[in-house]
């Protein structure tokens, strides 16, 4: 599946927070569509000027690309705008820095490994009395950012609950959504989080989320009014869903996410939504 694209002019949005972005397909997908919209909130139509990065999933392995300088105007991400990397699952995040200074490893998304699997996430938001609670002992951050500390800490925590790879994945990131209640209770903790097979959103405050199947219809960014027919450029088997702290598209049916919601994503199916269970 591919999201092309055409440009035709800008509008203006404006957020006061980092923003997130997440794929979830049942075929390799190409995320530039809506990536190209994120990146025009990185310091053009909104002030998320503190960085960007994006991992694409491809396999047991993934591609990582990050740059603290601004998303609209770094090369970096030109280059992955430019060269449609196919992936079932990707995770976004665009910077606007509050805990810890604009750098490299302090960027989203982190990466730790765990049973053998590349584990990627990125955090909106902000925790404040933190440090004595998370401790982590067996994963470290690199940086100096509550938002990796707060992955360390997760990912903790499933480690010396789970020592070896559970077969019912879907009992873990329960298990992880009950460990994100407490991070809910340190501040504003927005997440998106994955092993390239499962895709997790956890909300607090801000994330909405569409799946797009057949029939497949037309969508325009709300930042850049690029268009997309996804007819001409799917198959009717095709399932793309995509979360985002705001939505992307102003002529599509976005989903609103609940605080201490969370979902989980496969192939591009939603398969657990905590506010139905």
């Amino acid at each position: 599946m591919f999201e092309f694209f055409i440009v035709k002019n800008r509008k203006p949005l404006l957020s006061v927070m980092c923003e997130l972005l997440g794929m979830s397909a049942n075929v390799p997908t190409d995320i530039c569509f809506s990536f190209c919209g994120l990146l025009e909130r990185g310091g053009r139509t909104g002030p998320h000027k503190d960085g960007w990065g994006i991992t694409f999933y491809e396999g047991k392995g993934c591609r990582s690309f990050k740059d603290p300088l601004p998303s609209c105007d770094s090369e970096i991400a030109r280059l992955v705008r430019s060269y449609p990397i196919k992936s079932r699952a990707v995770i976004s995040h665009i910077r606007q820095a509050n805990r810890g200074k604009v750098s490299l490893e302090n960027t989203h998304p982190f990466i730790r490994e765990m049973w053998g699997r590349h584990w990627t996430y990125a955090h909106n938001g902000q925790l404040s009395n933190y440090k004595s609670l998370l401790k982590p002992e067996i994963y470290q951050p690199v940086g100096n950012t509550d938002s990796e500390l707060a992955f360390c800490w997760l990912m903790d925590q499933v480690r010396q609950k789970y020592p070896t790879k559970p077969k019912n994945m879907q009992t873990v990131f329960r298990f992880i959504a009950k460990q994100a209640e407490t991070l809910r209770g340190l501040g504003v903790f927005n997440m998106l989080l994955s092993d390239g097979v499962y895709l997790m959103a956890y909300c607090t405050s801000k994330l909405h989320w569409i799946t797009r199947r057949a029939p497949f219809g037309k969508a325009t960014l709300i930042d850049t009014d690029w268009v997309i027919d996804f007819q001409e450029e799917t198959t009717p088997d095709d399932i793309v869903s995509v979360i985002a702290t705001e939505p992307l598209t102003g002529d599509e049916t976005w989903q609103k996410m609940g605080t201490g919601e969370f979902l989980l994503f496969k192939q591009g199916e939603l398969i657990f939504n905590s506010a139905k269970a």
